[in-house]
């Protein structure tokens, strides 16, 4: 494995020897990560071998524990790699005016992100929450960071249409965040299952924008 000067940003690539992999290893390293990550959405998480992972990325067994201690070390660095992406949500909310027709537009777009994101990141979502309901604290904090900024967001953008009294005195601005954010989450998680009952996306993604709109800026949804 080559080696080269190690960065601040080098620690999250190193080995499992601790030494940081030069450009060879960690296109090596990238390889078998995208190669676990095809194999999650046709293979249980409890059924992916390493043997299956390195002979998919035209590796060994042994090149493979160069790089991470066991499978889920590769769902684990892929559930990182995700949660940085968190941002996005977090950022659409602050740039919306929350007002009228362009603020709703801005609700459907967020719906669209939201289910575009769980889509593609449907199979890592799923064993992040599968590891969390087990009491795994690394993939708790990993849906925790995903979500976290994207819950503040919304929790100031409802504060401050409280303050200028779009919102009633009853209304908690946390609270009220939390729910949406549990409700993003939970039906773009069974988007499918909702299309099995007749539900279209297309409807799913129209009741999410109104209710997100009507949760935040205190206001009824334009027609």
């Amino acid at each position: 494995m080559e080696e080269q000067a190690v960065t601040a940003d080098d620690d999250e690539l190193r080995a499992v020897d601790g030494r940081v992999p030069g450009r060879r290893g960690r296109a090596t390293r990238q390889k078998l990560l995208e190669c676990t990550s095809e194999m999650l959405p046709t293979t249980s998480y409890r059924d992916v071998k390493v043997i299956d992972i390195a002979r998919e990325a035209g590796t060994s067994p042994a090149t493979f524990y160069q790089y991470f201690a066991d499978v889920e070390a590769a769902v684990h660095v892929l559930a990182e790699e995700m949660a940085q992406q968190g941002h996005r949500f977090a950022e659409m909310v602050q740039e919306n005016r929350w007002k009228g027709r362009s603020g709703y537009d801005g609700a459907l777009r967020l719906a669209d992100e939201f289910i575009s994101f769980w889509d593609e990141h449907r199979s890592v979502l799923r064993v992040v929450d599968l590891a969390t309901n087990e009491g795994d604290n690394r993939f708790a904090n990993i849906r925790t960071r995903l979500l976290n900024d994207f819950n503040n967001a919304l929790s100031e953008a409802i504060a401050e249409m409280k303050r200028s009294g779009r919102h009633p005195d009853e209304v908690d601005p946390l609270a009220t965040a939390g729910v949406l954010v549990a409700m993003l989450a939970h039906v773009s998680a069974h988007r499918y299952g909702f299309e099995f009952w007749g539900v279209r996306t297309a409807d799913l993604r129209t009741s999410m924008a109104r209710i997100i709109y009507t949760a935040v800026s205190g206001q009824k949804a334009p027609s």
